[in-house]
């Protein structure tokens, strides 16, 4: 990393967020994989180190930083664990709709907790029918006095077992499609909110993946995000440009601490009288997956000075940088395992679980399909106005 380009503060966060994952992290991460629990040690000792806020504004007890800040944070936790950097992430995602489209007083209420690192929270837009086409979802929120009833059930609600809060996208106005989309916080502990099935993941096993279900769950009208209906889902996809390059800057982790531990290997490893780190063959692998990786961070970082910077049409930075990066990484811990050989497919050496949860990188915030298809058709809209 070229210190020059980053702030003294954005130095000290990284240095901060390495030395914590070294430290917590990395001698727990393979414990908490096997037992598919969340690592609240972890979750306390972010929270000591006064990193939970990154990305809040300092008026709402957070650290100011911005995107690029919380992007450097998410990569140093996801070399060591890419399951802790997502669960440390998502209450970015969960946070961002608050920030972008709540009134101040919504700012005030929620946001101090989640700086503090006291309340941890999630983000309800998924169905099990309304993946990809967020706007298809079918869950209800009708208005009866100055409370909301929500109906309905939400899929892969990453951190939703442990949430205080929960951003939960429904239907306000059937027949208007996205425009009749709202978006709420709900509550832990209010009647009709309920955490259902806790999905069995390939990766990032430490971060609980869950169904959310909403029976007859009445909340305060104040809990509509701004006060307005029909503005969620134009909230949900300027909250997705923002939280997608701290996706990337997961995979960037994962693919920088898979080539950390197969530099290592490669040193110590001997065939015919040598370190295999001698053949050619293998450093040209080692050299190829050095530039990728440094590539992508830089992307990631480009992508996230320009939403810092204020520009309003992010969505193809954002959706290129998550592409690259998450790509990038499903590739390089591929052939980190490859480096391992047999050991590499085992579960006696680390190599394997960063393999397993650079896989979802390419699926969740919008597969790297969808990632294609708002990239293209921004392309297309760019050269049809002539910019």
């Amino acid at each position: 990393m070229i210190e020059e380009l980053y702030t003294s503060k954005q130095v000290e966060l990284r240095n901060r967020a390495r030395e914590l994952a070294e430290t917590v992290m990395r001698p727990v991460a393979a414990k908490y994989d096997v037992e598919q629990t969340y690592p609240w040690e972890v979750q306390h000792a972010i929270r000591d180190a006064g990193l939970s806020g990154v990305w809040i504004p300092e008026e709402y007890g957070g650290l100011g930083g911005g995107v690029l800040d919380l992007c450097m944070v998410v990569e140093e936790f996801s070399r060591a664990c890419g399951g802790m950097g997502v669960g440390f992430a998502v209450n970015a995602l969960g946070s961002f709709p608050i920030l972008v489209g709540g009134t101040d007083e919504q700012k005030e209420r929620w946001l101090p907790g989640i700086a503090a690192g006291e309340k941890l929270i999630a983000f309800g837009l998924s169905e099990k029918d309304a993946g990809s086409d967020a706007g298809s979802m079918t869950t209800r929120a009708e208005k009866e006095g100055d409370q909301y009833v929500l109906n309905g059930e939400k899929k892969w609600n990453t951190g939703g077992a442990v949430a205080a809060y929960n951003t939960i996208f429904a239907v306000t106005e059937p027949g208007r499609g996205a425009r009749g989309v709202s978006a709420f916080v709900v509550e832990e502990g209010t009647p009709g909110y309920r955490v259902g099935k806790h999905e069995d993941k390939m990766g990032i096993r430490c971060v609980p993946v869950v169904e959310i279900h909403l029976e007859d769950c009445r909340i305060p009208a104040d809990n509509l995000l701004g006060g307005q209906e029909g503005r969620g889902f134009k909230h949900a996809m300027i909250t997705l440009d923002r939280a997608r390059p701290g996706v990337a800057a997961q995979a960037v982790g994962l693919a920088q601490g898979a080539l950390d531990l197969a530099l290592e290997y490669t040193h110590e490893r001997k065939q015919f009288g040598q370190s295999i780190s001698s053949f050619q063959g293998v450093q040209w692998m080692l050299a190829d997956m050095a530039t990728q990786i440094e590539g992508a961070r830089q992307l990631v970082h480009a992508a996230a000075r320009t939403i810092d910077a204020g520009v309003k049409n992010i969505t193809r930075m954002s959706a290129m940088c998550k592409l690259l990066a998450t790509d990038v990484a499903m590739k390089v811990t591929t052939d980190c395992v490859q480096l391992f050989g047999g050991y590499g497919y085992c579960k006696d050496y680390p190599i394997e679980k960063y393999m397993r949860d650079a896989k979802i990188t390419q699926i969740y915030e919008g597969t790297n399909q969808i990632q294609r298809l708002v990239i293209a058709r921004a392309l297309m809209r760019e050269a049809a106005s002539g910019s």
